[in-house]
């Protein structure tokens, strides 16, 4: 009886324990389950988060490169990406690179300026007079050398080491026209969090940029005098910026040079006396050559027209046609073209006197060679008419009986301001 009553209650003991583990089953079911749709939802969170994240905005003034682990996509113009809201695969799968293209960035150029003390950057009000160096510090002054004006003067080939000094400053304007060739060529530091690409972009080219321009800068100045140099605003920096664009696109950067300007030039502070009076003697001696120059160009214009320079060089050259010459002298005006045209209607002049009478003659000599004494009395009468009708004043002496063997004189030397009738 009592094995009986143990074996009842322990089957009670083990019912309960049944009822509370279907219990604790079931909760633990409903809480999994309710675990696993918070996780699905979570994940399609993610997911959603992870796809939203794809979208890109690229700017107005930007252009966009699309990399797919590191290489760029797409293939031609698809490569680049314009304006507007685009959507591409979220890191790190995909990554965006956005280089500005109609942005036109200023870079100031100060290496072969002479070196200037705090106070001397003061604004006007607040500087100070300082004290100049006697010489030139290569280390900390920087400057350009030009070629002399003896050089100038000499051929190409002439061995001459005579160079100039001048300081200039310069400023340089570019833009990047190509970004694929800009991204694979150009180093750029990488963007971290909280930058922006076109200020690294900016940094990053500085020194590279500005080592171009100073060769660039050094190569262009030994090629012009100081006094080319001080006075050029237009020719200098053209060239300077056809040797950096050169440069630039031989690493084939993805950069256009906009501008080069030479924003300041001057010669050593330390020769500033002797300078000045070398720009007045240069300036005086080039006013005079000048002067000299148009009036030589007058007097030859004046002598000969426009071609008398042509004439000149044509006359000196020997390997020069007969052709040519004569042209350029059937071209010739001013005083000698005058002198030729006189010297020419006299010569037709007298040839069609010389015609005329021979033409006389061979008519009269018929009637010659009748009456010879009769043609010539008759010449001679004719020639006396001729004159008679030009002379101004006639004075006809007839000599009589009375007045042989007596001398008659007469007053010739009639007033000069009298016109003859």
């Amino acid at each position: 009886m009592t094995e009986h009553n143990h074996q009842e209650n322990t089957d009670v003991e083990v019912q309960g324990l049944n009822e509370e583990f279907d219990a604790g089953t079931r909760s633990l079911s409903d809480a999994l389950r309710v675990s696993f749709i918070i996780l699905k939802v979570i994940m399609i969170v993610l997911v959603v988060l992870f796809l939203v994240s794809g979208f890109r905005t690229v700017g107005p003034d930007e252009q966009a490169l699309v990399l797919h682990f590191g290489t760029i996509r797409g293939a031609g113009e698809d490569r680049l990406l314009g304006p507007g809201l685009h959507w591409v695969f979220p890191y790190p799968v995909g990554e965006i690179i956005k280089i500005p293209v109609t942005k036109k960035v200023s870079l100031a150029v100060n290496s072969f300026w002479y070196y200037q003390r705090p106070e001397e950057l003061l604004p006007e009000g607040l500087k100070k007079a300082v004290r100049i160096d006697p010489t030139l510090d290569p280390e900390r002054d920087g400057y350009c050398l030009t070629r002399s004006e003896k050089q100038a003067r000499q051929t190409a080939g002439s061995a001459d080491s005579d160079y100039n000094i001048v300081h200039s400053k310069w400023q340089l304007i570019y833009q990047i026209y190509d970004p694929e060739r800009f991204f694979r060529n150009v180093y750029v530091a990488d963007v971290k969090p909280g930058q922006v690409y076109f200020d690294v972009i900016t940094k990053s080219l500085k020194p590279f940029l500005k080592a171009l321009v100073d060769d660039a800068i050094v190569t262009a100045m030994v090629d012009y005098t100081i006094d080319e140099a001080l006075r050029s605003q237009d020719r200098i920096p053209k060239h300077v910026g056809k040797l950096l664009q050169q440069k630039l696109d031989a690493i084939e950067s993805g950069i256009k040079v906009v501008a080069v300007q030479l924003t300041d030039t001057t010669w050593p502070r330390q020769i500033d006396g002797a300078f000045e009076k070398f720009i007045t003697a240069s300036q005086e001696s080039q006013k005079a050559v000048s002067q000299a120059l148009g009036e030589a160009g007058n007097i030859l214009n004046e002598a000969a027209g426009p071609v008398a320079e042509q004439l000149l060089d044509a006359v000196e050259n020997e390997n020069i046609s007969q052709a040519e010459l004569q042209r350029l002298w059937s071209q010739i005006a001013g005083k000698a073209g005058e002198e030729i045209a006189e010297a020419r209607g006299y010569r037709t002049e007298v040839v069609e006197n010389a015609k005329a009478n021979a033409e006389y003659l061979q008519e009269i000599l018929p009637e010659y060679r009748k009456h010879p004494k009769l043609v010539i009395h008759k010449i001679y009468l004719d020639a006396i008419e001729e004159v008679l009708d030009n002379a101004d004043d006639k004075f006809i002496i007839q000599p009589t009986e009375g007045t042989r063997g007596k001398e008659i004189r007469i007053k010739i030397n009639k007033d000069q301001s009298l016109k003859p009738k």
